[in-house]
């Protein structure tokens, strides 16, 4: 199959894997494994390895359905490890809570969730919005203790703030891409302020979404809460002296500063040991490894090292469902990424084109859908684009950066199954998956408009 129909198969393979894990009650799992398995028989995908005459070898379903698995661990299974130990740790000391004071005498007591909107917007910048969301989410909790705010909402709040810069604001890798492919990557600067600038509208969205489906949606750690007649100095009060500023910032500062330092060395082309060791550094599993290790400090002067094979333990449990989930949806992205609709959708792009800067959003927008990865929206859209700007209109500096804007706010839109990000927020934010379509599929949809009519606001003017 090819071509309509394949886009066709899809659709329809999308509607029955949501009806599945929603109205069945089947396991997101199985239902993803299921729904990847079918697609890549419908799409043509063979049943073994093809080798052509000219030695291309084809890969069969079983393998592709291999790849898309262990892919997935690779690029995030010992980060997501690394990063939950963090939060563990966080919270076993009662850092989690101090963190959440800092945040709140630095925004307010008000305004919880524009607080962890933000926080998740700056940490972002340098950081994968997975990643950033396991790191966080121990001070979401404790600011929704703190705060005694809709756990729901501050979860939105800060997926909403993460995305945001993950999607436009270098050095993230996929907006880096987008301006090299599309030929202003030397000017990175002005890619940046306007990643800063076309993030606020899509920031403010949201916050309003957020505070909205707060009210609507409870999440279980709402619903089945044994601690609801405590107050904040009663939960303070049971860790006894809470750890100081740095030390509870220590394990989360320090991953973000290396992965910053490692992006920093990538931009600005350092060479030798000292381009080495700073890339080394700033690879997020090194980058986690070390703020793990500054988090069994902290269980160290906080006299809990004796807790510390039960919080290891305790942590590996409760990731191991998300990494198989999350891994599912990596197969899923493999199959649509190998049945040919990628191929199809840029073959026939010109069909687009009379749109202008709405074409690289909804092309960008299709391939998130599609196959789950905002990076590979992001990079295969700027691809696609590099060859039409000038019959676009939007060759100039100012529109190439604008062109990578558009193209970032389609990548947000929407994340959905397929998506890894998807089910971290669903599962670290304890809702269900029907519950993550009208949060975390619902607050994407929210971000990827607003943000793109303020792209498209800037475009009447800048030129």
């Amino acid at each position: 199959m090819s071509g309509i129909g394949l886009i066709f198969a899809f659709v329809v393979a999308i509607i029955v894997m949501i009806l599945a894990i929603s109205k069945l009650k089947i396991h997101p799992f199985l239902s993803i494994m299921g729904i990847s398995v079918i697609l890549g028989l419908l799409a043509g995908i063979p049943l073994v390895n093809q080798t052509a005459a000219d030695g291309t070898v084809t890969l069969g379903l079983a393998n592709v359905i291999g790849a898309g698995f262990s892919g997935t661990f690779t690029s995030i299974g010992i980060v997501i490890i690394l990063g939950a130990l963090i939060g563990t740790i966080l919270e076993a000391t009662g850092a989690a809570l101090k963190l959440a004071d800092l945040v709140i005498k630095l925004v307010g007591p008000n305004h919880p969730e524009l607080a962890v909107e933000l926080m998740g917007w700056v940490v972002s910048i340098p950081v994968f919005c997975d990643s950033g969301f396991v790191i966080l989410n121990p001070i979401r909790k404790a600011m929704v203790r703190r705060t005694g705010t809709s756990s729901v909402a501050m979860t939105v709040a800060l997926s909403a703030g993460l995305y945001a810069s993950h999607v436009f604001i270098p050095p993230t890798p996929g907006p880096i891409a987008a301006a090299n492919t599309l030929g202003i990557g030397n000017n990175l600067l002005l890619v940046m302020g306007l990643g800063a600038l076309v993030s606020i509208p899509a920031l403010i969205g949201a916050y309003f979404y957020a505070k909205y489906i707060g009210k609507t949606v409870k999440s279980a750690d709402e619903l089945n809460q044994d601690e609801t007649v405590k107050t904040y100095e009663q939960i303070v009060a049971e860790y006894g002296k809470l750890p100081g500023s740095w030390s509870s910032l220590a394990p989360i500062i320090v991953p973000i500063l290396l992965m910053a330092l490692g992006s920093v060395a990538s931009m600005a082309k350092w060479e030798g040991m000292l381009f080495d060791l700073s890339s080394f550094l700033g690879t997020p599993i090194i980058a986690l490894a070390v703020g793990t290790l500054f988090g069994v400090w902290l269980l160290h002067t906080s006299h809990k090292m004796n807790k510390f094979y039960d919080l290891t333990n305790d942590t590996l449990k409760t990731v191991g469902p998300i990494l198989f989930v999350t891994a599912a949806g990596g197969v899923l992205g493999k199959v649509i990424s190998v049945s040919g609709m990628v191929t199809f959708i840029t073959e026939n792009s010109s069909m687009l084109e009379a749109i202008g800067i709405f074409f690289p959003f909804i092309l960008s927008a299709i391939l998130k859908s599609a196959q789950g990865s905002s990076t590979v929206a992001l990079t295969t859209t700027a691809g696609i684009l590099a060859p039409l700007m000038g019959a676009l209109g939007l060759s100039s500096p100012v529109m190439s950066a604008l062109t990578v804007m558009a193209i970032g706010a389609g990548a947000m839109t929407v994340s959905h199954a397929n998506d890894s990000y998807f089910w971290v927020v669903t599962n670290f934010g304890e809702m269900t998956p029907q519950q993550g379509y009208k949060t975390q599929t619902l607050v994407t949809l929210v971000e990827g408009v607003c943000s793109m009519l303020g792209i498209f606001v800037l475009s009447l003017f800048l030129r």
